[in-house]
């Protein structure tokens, strides 16, 4: 059982370094060659034999410079849906234009890697600084990731998952929760 547990708390400060070095790695890679960094040799087994939603969070200076993710996972593993999101969330966020090369010193990096949602029956089921959650109504869907700084109330973070997703509040709408893995770069 103690073996077990050292184990465990060794692969995820493992984790706590690799997964940030993967995206920034990926988007170093495709900034200078144009493509996908193809996937390294020696990751831990976990990026290699799950599947998971994935976001790429993207600040400069404390202010968000792209985020782009999934949900619902749509490659072959963890590995390769944080090396294509990571290039996304530098390239292909509307939000803002793309991230240059000499940029990327003065970008911090964060990865969340999602549970898979659960139906809410009820508000009191959420809190936004442990769930994000997902609103649907149709084909229109509003994400929003957990424990967003400004983000304190349920209702806030509803308002704006409807506001992302078009919905309007007085519509009849579906929400889903979800807790993340978060993995931030070290200073």
């Amino acid at each position: 059982m103690i073996r077990k547990r050292v184990k465990k708390m060794e692969e995820n400060s493992e984790l706590r370094k690799v997964i940030p070095s993967l995206a920034r790695r990926a988007i170093e890679y495709y900034l200078k060659e144009g493509k996908y960094l193809p996937l390294p040799l020696g990751l831990p087994s976990y990026l290699i034999s799950e599947k998971r939603g994935v976001f790429v969070s993207l600040k400069k200076k404390g202010r968000l410079r792209g985020c782009i993710g999934t949900y619902i996972p749509r490659y072959e593993n963890i590995a390769q849906e944080i090396i294509h999101n990571a290039v996304s969330a530098a390239t292909q966020d509307p939000r803002f234009p793309p991230l240059q090369e000499e940029e990327l010193p003065f970008v911090s990096v964060s990865v969340d890697i999602l549970s898979y949602p659960e139906e809410v029956n009820s508000l009191e089921e959420l809190d936004p600084k442990k769930y994000g959650v997902i609103v649907e109504k149709g084909w229109k869907r509003g994400l929003l990731l957990p424990d967003i700084e400004g983000v304190d109330t349920v209702d806030e973070q509803i308002r704006i998952a409807l506001a992302k997703a078009g919905i309007s509040p007085q519509e009849k709408f579906t929400i889903y929760r979800f807790t993340v893995d978060r993995y931030e770069e070290e200073d």
